[in-house]
């Protein structure tokens, strides 16, 4: 059943054609996602879906009877309700039959005659009521407010706080929760994952999952859009392409696509050329004049395929150290974060980065991630504990605030002040291939986007030819194209990084290691995101194990208990390696003393001899295939055991 539907519209402004030729269909139940660059044309066509604006031509239909939903980009609840009495208007109907069913209540209690029409009547209303009321979870609606609000980090103590005296951030989760509650048949967002943290992403993606009605999202977040649609339209070039599957899957098609569209083309044109030269080399000659005739024909009639539309505005990241860091970059022990020395962020904070590795730091909102960098910087004072910058290291940071930027200088001076050797012709290059050309170059900092200032801040960071880059939320106000070009960046660098992201698709593309931050200190996880996620499963399950084990001895007795059993099992595992190297020490050594005597020269004319040689050599490289196997297996399970 389709829901809503879009036919060949377009948009054009004084004149000039924005897109045109747009269509778009979304059904029942659909998880489509709507990617596109800034700019594309994505929050046009929202609005055209939802009605507010009527397109220059084609047309847009709304199944009679659909109940339909839009959450702007960052637009929170304006209200001075409560939380808690916010989110129940969401239930205003469910309220009022419940209301109805309660004075249906009374008025039959009260009567005499059981057996009247009137009663009879009241009764079965009574019925209808009471089974809209079940259709319409009015048993329900309270969990599902608490589990909702629960969900987006708001517990019992904001029930009662009005929503206005609210941060930005906050109020625009309590609108997403709210059009949740709401359950419309068709949901539309607007960058939805914009102020969650990542316990309310995976939250929301999880809830989105089992959600009954159909949804539309655009989202810069490609994890969220891996988890959550089966749907791709690509807004591009004018153009909307369709593709069924989730962002990765949809990235593949794209390539595919691309290549078979690049080669039909050159396919044609090498074609169109052939008949070209041939018409013009014979239409002259009367014996080949007809042929000639037959090949313009040919042409005329030949429906010509479009060049492949290759999108500008890609930004041309590339970042280089100009010299070598010692092997150990960032040393931090035993730090305590804070302004407060009453009241620290987190305790037992512990880093070790070390030289061309990509370390993510990660945890919930407000633990202190900004502060941990503030704090390596220098420009935030430790409370305790001490920090350690490796030989020959220099610094290049990233502020996810901007702040660095002065508002009053132009983007061409804000490079050109820090590099006044370098000739203008230079420094407008670099900016161009950073997508500042023409007369954006003279454009005042306080007059750029958020994303214009995110391309200034990295084109400044690759000048710096840092060996060890610092990185506070490096993909906020960025488009899709331009992360994978800051992630292929990254991944070609030739330094060390350690980065703060909610970008959990940038985490996976570029990080190898993950450092959890929480109050209690640091937690190392040796892998990217998807490996970090499968270590946290494994310790919640162990830590719900625990919790529902018997508690007929001490705690302390059952820790160490399973403290000691998890010694043997490491100390088992080392004595395992001792011997297996051992073994492969023994192996090479027999496997040297063969190899010399089919070198030597007393056996070079003995075929026999060498014959026997090369085969007792070749048995000894199978049995040292097999130790390295076993060896490998063995040193995989103790590192596994050694990070529990």
């Amino acid at each position: 059943m389709i829901l809503l539907q879009a036919n060949d519209v377009a948009r054009r402004f004084n004149g000039q054609t924005f897109f045109e030729h747009i269509s778009m269909q979304v059904k029942d139940k659909a998880r489509i996602g709507l990617v596109g660059r800034n700019g594309a044309g994505k929050s046009t066509l929202l609005k055209m879906l939802i009605g507010q604006e009527a397109p220059d031509a084609g047309e847009v239909s709304l199944k009679k009877g659909t109940k339909l939903a839009y959450l702007a980009q960052n637009s929170g609840l304006d209200s001075d309700l409560s939380v808690y009495n916010e989110m129940l208007t969401a239930f205003a109907p469910v309220i009022a039959l419940e209301d109805k069913m309660r004075k249906m209540e009374t008025e039959m209690a009260t009567m005499v005659d059981y057996e009247g029409e009137h009663y009879q009547k009241l009764l079965a209303e009574y019925d209808q009521a009471q089974h809209d009321f079940d259709e319409q979870n009015g048993y329900g609606y309270d969990a599902a407010i608490r589990g909702v609000l629960h969900g987006f980090g708001f517990d019992d103590a904001f029930y009662d706080r009005k929503i206005n005296t609210l941060s930005g951030g906050q109020r625009t989760r309590l609108a997403i929760a709210k059009q949740l509650l709401e359950t419309p048949d068709l949901l539309i967002l607007d960058e939805p994952t914009n102020h969650l943290d990542m316990e309310t992403l995976a939250w929301l993606e999880q809830y989105l999952q089992n959600y009954t009605g159909a949804l539309v999202i655009v989202s810069h977040d490609r994890y969220f859009l891996d988890r959550v649609v089966n749907e791709i339209y690509d807004m591009h070039s004018g153009q909307l392409d369709h593709y069924h599957g989730n962002y990765s899957q949809f990235m593949a098609l794209k390539a595919q696509k691309v290549l078979a569209e690049e080669k039909a083309y050159q396919k044609q044109q090498a074609e169109i050329s052939k008949l070209e030269d041939f018409v013009a080399k014979n239409i002259v000659r009367a014996s080949t004049t007809k042929r000639a005739q037959s090949r313009r024909k040919q042409l005329e009639r030949m429906e010509k395929i479009e060049p492949p539309k290759n999108e500008s505005g890609v930004a041309h990241i590339t970042f280089q150290a100009a010299q070598e860091s010692g092997s150990e970059v960032l040393q931090v022990t035993d730090v305590e974060l804070g302004y407060d020395q009453t009241k620290p962020l987190a305790k037992n904070v512990n880093l070790q980065v070390m030289k061309q590795h990509a370390v993510a730091l990660v945890g919930p909102n407000g633990i202190g991630k900004s502060t941990l960098i503030k704090t390596l910087l220098g420009q935030i004072p430790a409370i305790a504990g001490s920090i350690k910058l490796g030989s020959n290291v220099e610094v290049g940071y990233y502020d996810q605030e901007q702040a660095v930027l002065d508002p009053s200088k132009t983007v061409l001076d804000t490079v050109w002040d820090e590099h006044p050797t370098m000739p203008e012709r230079d420094i407008r290059t670099i900016l161009g291939s950073f997508m500042f050309s023409g007369e954006t170059v003279d454009k005042k900092v306080k007059a750029l986007s958020g994303g214009e200032k995110a391309r200034l801040l990295l084109t400044k960071l690759s000048l710096e030819k840092a060996n060890f880059l610092i990185l506070d939320e490096p993909t906020n106000h960025l488009d899709i194209d331009s992360r994978e070009v800051l992630e292929t960046a990254l991944n070609e660098y030739n330094g060390t990084i350690f980065f703060v992201s909610h970008d959990r698709y940038f985490i996976n593309a570029v990080a190898s290691e993950i450092v959890e931050l929480t109050p209690a200190g640091t937690q190392f996880y040796d892998g990217d995101y998807d490996y970090y996620l499968e270590k946290k499963a494994v310790q919640a399950t162990v830590a719900q194990t625990e919790k529902s084990q018997p508690t007929n001895q001490p705690a302390r007795q059952q820790n160490s208990q399973a403290h000691k059993t998890h010694q043997r099992q490491v100390r088992k595992l080392q004595r395992q390696l001792t011997e297996l190297e051992g073994q492969l020490d023994q192996l090479a050594a027999d496997k040297d003393t063969l190899t010399q005597e089919l070198n030597a020269p007393a056996n070079a004319q003995d075929i026999d001899q060498l014959t026997a040689l090369a085969e007792q050599i070749e048995a000894l490289d199978g049995k040292i295939t097999t130790v390295e196997n076993e060896w490998a297996k063995v040193s995989e399970e103790l590192e596994m055991l050694e990070q529990e």
